[in-house]
């Protein structure tokens, strides 16, 4: 029987940051890279679609404000449940201005 997998020190530190975003709150996943100052924006989704069903990982979004393909009606649930703001649409967007975390407490 095989041992828990052990992860790359650059997915827990994508996962860590994603664990920091406070409900109501996004960051893109460029957002993240900048912050880690390694990787990019794919990479950051890479990891986060390989690993983050324990994080909230949708609070880690593309810069448009678009919903995640394949997720959109989970997320928009965890959106409307932690009072993230949007843009009224079809389908509706986050609103990046009012949504986007600056990062502080």
């Amino acid at each position: 029987m095989a041992g828990p997998t052990r992860v790359s020190d650059y997915t827990d530190r994508v996962l860590s940051a994603a664990e920091r975003i406070p409900p109501g709150r996004v960051l893109t996943y460029g957002d993240i890279a900048a912050g880690l100052a390694e990787g990019g924006p794919r990479q950051v989704g890479g990891v986060l679609s390989r690993y983050g069903g324990a994080v909230p990982w949708w609070r880690v979004v593309r810069a448009d404000g678009r919903l995640l393909p394949g997720h959109e009606q989970r997320a928009l649930a965890h959106y409307r449940a932690e009072g993230t703001p949007l843009r009224d649409g079809d389908p509706p967007r986050l609103d990046m201005r009012r949504a986007r975390w600056d990062g502080t407490p």
